[in-house]
């Protein structure tokens, strides 16, 4: 968690230099090579005291928007949410606690979705609920075959 000096000078010049300094050309590569790690996980990792979660999603919408893969972050985002409030994967039974729980890593997929794509997700949200995964499924990247099917990769 940083103390508010991640948005002192120009937090992108340093974000994209750490990224560089870490052997990628870009931050969604170097997201991509950590695919279920969360946002502050990456933040941590790029900057401890200087970097937050928020600057590097913000970075990756920008790249994905240039390079037309917004849909493709999206699917990475559910990810690195499922993995943060499932752990084990999808749960098999539906309890209080397992609704909570799936409940929360929606809202917080749906809450890094960028407004291009909110009604795409939401009724990606919706066929989850109707018709959950099989128990345990924890896609492990934004190429997931399910993961596809919900969110194709025809831009919105």
């Amino acid at each position: 968690m940083t103390d508010g000096r991640s948005w002192q000078g120009n937090w992108k010049a340093r974000l994209y230099e750490r990224v560089r300094a870490r052997g990628y050309d870009s931050l969604t590569a170097f997201a991509e090579a950590r695919p279920t790690a969360s946002l502050a996980a990456l933040a941590e990792e790029l900057g401890p005291d200087d970097v937050a979660g928020v600057q590097v999603f913000s970075g990756l919408v920008a790249e994905a928007e240039r390079s037309h893969q917004v849909t493709r972050l999206v699917r990475g985002q559910f990810v690195r949410e499922l993995h943060a409030s499932l752990p084990t994967g999808w749960p098999s039974v539906r309890d209080d606690t397992n609704r909570f729980d799936v409940a929360q890593a929606l809202a917080r997929w749906s809450s890094y979705t960028p407004e291009t794509h909110e009604a795409r997700v939401k009724h990606a949200r919706a066929a989850l609920r109707t018709n959950p995964p099989p128990p345990g499924w924890r896609p492990m990247g934004p190429d997931d075959e399910l993961l596809r099917i919900l969110l194709p990769d025809d831009e919105a």
